[in-house]
């Protein structure tokens, strides 16, 4: 399928109001840069959403819209039934402009200002933020690194989810930055834990498309009602900019409280309807567009192992379980203080002209390592690979 779609062919993106691209000086502080950094992919969307909203737009009117209708959410129900073999009751399925927003409103219900939430870390940067803003504590649980994967500390997890204030697990799942998608066996184990001392469970799932493992739904294994599903297709479609994600929350209360905070409190009932109409094409005609991304990614990631375990054997870089991300541990180079991060950062943003992100940026676990964003042609990510390392061997040689 690969030959199917040019993923190798470059699009420039500069003028465009890119958040990657045009505004890399906002956290690198230099306008002219290479960036790897959010994840959002350098690739043009399916071809089917191409034309669907092409023929919205010769339509030439664009009022108030609706989301709640058989044609969304049967799309989105559909899509997980066909593709992960799921049973979601698209009766419980909500929209919300943001998976961060879905994520913080259901923080808000299930939780009370000073309790807190426990996460995988490191963590997408955006828990910390949000959870910090709602004055909410992130109880942190390191994911162990082994062998090259990360693993859960059970017992770091249990005793955090046995805390009198832990009222939610907030699961990213596949989880970022790491990569690691969850097996059905920790899923279960979480999910037991999480009974046992009364934790609701919001699962991130916004990553589920592009796992190279198998990606199980938190549906499959949740013993109750008291949790919700929230994800997207903004990063597996590249589709972000035209709004839009959903959630499946299973607790009826729950759910009508969400539905009144969208409504009457936000007044974001009226979604944008050409993300609506996005996402009922991705999930309904472009299951061969994303088998062919998948595959390509799998290809980026496999050359980054290929050439910086080739320059430097001790990084030991493993292809990931998931998402486009390659989370980099440059910890056995001797990269493992914020001195020796910020002479890297120096060199790459001074020197080479690349804005990659720094471990940290995910918390203290993630120090020592980097974030290298490989959504794009693979003549970038070689760009990248050669700047990443001309540096290494400059710090190294230093």
């Amino acid at each position: 399928m690969r030959d199917t779609y040019d993923f190798d062919r470059v699009v420039d993106r500069h003028g465009t109001h890119c958040t990657q691209w045009d505004y890399v000086a906002d956290r690198f502080g230099h306008a002219d840069l290479l960036p790897f950094t959010i994840s959002d992919m350098d690739f043009e969307t399916a071809p089917c959403i191409r034309q669907t909203l092409a023929t919205r737009l010769e339509h030439g009117v664009f009022g108030y819209s609706r989301w709640n209708h058989g044609d969304f959410k049967g799309a989105v129900s559909d899509w997980f039934a066909n593709r992960y073999g799921a049973t979601l009751d698209p009766d419980t399925l909500v929209y919300g402009p943001s998976v961060i927003y879905v994520i913080a409103q259901l923080v808000s219900f299930w939780s009370a200002p000073g309790e807190g939430v426990l996460v995988h870390t490191p963590a997408y940067d955006a828990f910390g933020n949000m959870l910090a803003a709602n004055d909410r504590v992130l109880l942190p649980c390191p994911l162990k690194k082994e062998q090259g994967s990360y693993q859960i500390d059970w017992a770091c997890f249990e005793q955090q989810a046995a805390r009198p204030d832990c009222r939610i697990l907030l699961l990213c799942s596949p989880h970022n930055p790491t990569g690691r998608v969850w097996t059905r066996d920790e899923l279960s184990r979480m999910a037991a834990i999480c009974q046992c001392h009364g934790v609701k469970v919001i699962s991130d799932d916004i990553h589920m498309d592009v796992s190279f493992a198998r990606y199980l739904p938190w549906s499959e294994v949740a013993p109750d009602d008291n949790w919700a599903l929230v994800s997207s297709g903004s990063k597996s479609f590249n589709i972000p900019t035209l709004g839009g994600a959903y959630a499946f929350i299973a607790n009826a209360q729950a759910r009508a409280a969400y539905l009144q905070r969208l409504k009457a409190a936000h007044g974001l009932s009226s979604p944008p309807i050409l993300g609506v109409l996005a996402h009922i094409s991705a999930y309904r005609d472009g299951g061969a567009w994303l088998d062919a991304l998948k595959s390509y990614l799998h290809g980026n990631l496999a050359h980054v192992a290929a050439r910086l375990n080739g320059a430097f054997p001790a990084i030991d870089y493993r292809v990931p379980e998931g998402t486009y991300l390659a989370w980099i541990d440059l910890r056995g180079l001797g990269i493992d203080s914020t001195e020796r991060m910020d002479a890297l950062q120096t060199l790459l943003v001074e020197k080479y002209r690349v804005a990659i992100m720094r471990g940290d940026t995910y918390g203290p676990e993630g120090k020592g390592y980097i974030r290298l964003n490989v959504g794009c042609p693979r003549s970038k990510v070689d760009q990248g690979l050669d700047a990443l390392i001309g540096a290494l061997g400059e710090l190294h040689a230093r």
